[in-house]
């Protein structure tokens, strides 16, 4: 099998993004993520500000109704839908009707920040892989998507994978020291399952294809390894989603984006000790 690609500004010309189409925010596409829970409420706010600082036009959060109104005030840019919350904190299972009928008209979906892995997750993973959106998958919903392969694979848009090593080893159903032991290909294994276009995330991350074709991204630096890196990285890709970026080259993009904004970050502030919350700042320049 072929070696991977390097990941670089000079490969991403191969892959142009859609050009800005007019100002009105109707036509930059409307981005929906589904997260949050009691314990981990930021989430999805850390994935909406990288959402939008990569060029999303309308914003919707979908989030369990306690924390619903903390949300909105933190983020006036979106529209919050406070749906049932379970005892666990996180979506209860009668929720996902609701949810499936907002994700209906949002042009792409992110699935998964700060949500609770729960029955609602499970169903939920079925859900929208099957409505034929652009969908990206991260978190919770990776623990939910083996009962939901089947789903994966027939669905008309290949979703997208954000797993990390835990994740990946829960995909595939084998350990985190096989995954460490061989990312790539772990990677193609998980994208051939799952029909599905997948980030095996690391200290060198890879971009894998159902057919095995891979990216390999080296930059980034180690300050990128901090809490909500992830969740940023999620929204940046449902970001390009909404744009109307092919998901191969909204995570192509993502990952470089990402990956450069730490590293900007690590210049200006240090190797390590930024936020995650300062990545999405860098995203409009590193566009530009």
């Amino acid at each position: 099998m072929s070696r991977p690609v390097a990941l670089t500004a000079a490969e991403l010309k191969r892959h142009p993004l859609p050009k800005v189409r007019g100002g009105d925010k109707d036509r930059h596409g409307q981005i929906l993520i589904i997260g949050g829970s009691r314990e981990v409420p930021g989430s999805p706010l850390l994935a909406a500000h990288g959402a939008m600082r990569a060029g999303a036009g309308k914003l919707q959060l979908a989030a369990p109704d306690e924390i619903a109104v903390p949300l909105g005030i933190a983020m006036p840019e979106a529209m919050v839908i406070g749906l049932k919350s379970a005892r666990d904190g996180g979506f209860a299972r009668r929720s996902v009707k609701n949810l499936t009928e907002c994700a209906s008209s949002a042009d792409a979906i992110v699935a998964g920040p700060g949500m609770t892995a729960n029955a609602a997750a499970e169903r939920m993973a079925r859900e929208l892989c099957a409505l034929g959106k652009p969908v990206v998958l991260d978190a919770a919903m990776l623990h939910a998507l083996p009962d939901a392969d089947d789903e994966a694979r027939d669905a008309r848009i290949r979703p997208i994978l954000l797993p990390h090593s835990g994740e990946m080893a829960s995909l595939l159903g084998c350990s985190e020291g096989e995954v460490e032991a061989d990312p790539l290909g772990c990677g193609r294994r998980c994208a051939k399952r799952y029909g599905a276009i997948v980030l095996v995330k690391g200290v060198q991350s890879h971009v894998v294809m159902p057919g095995g074709g891979a990216w390999k991204y080296r930059g980034g630096g180690p300050g990128l390894g901090v809490s909500g890196s992830g969740d940023v990285l999620a929204g940046i890709v449902g970001g390009l989603l909404a744009r109307g970026a092919a998901p191969l080259t909204a995570l192509l993009w993502a990952v470089w984006l990402h990956g450069e904004a730490g590293a900007r970050l690590g210049k200006k502030v240090g190797a390590v000790g930024y936020l995650a919350r300062e990545l999405p700042g860098e995203v409009p320049a590193l566009l530009a």
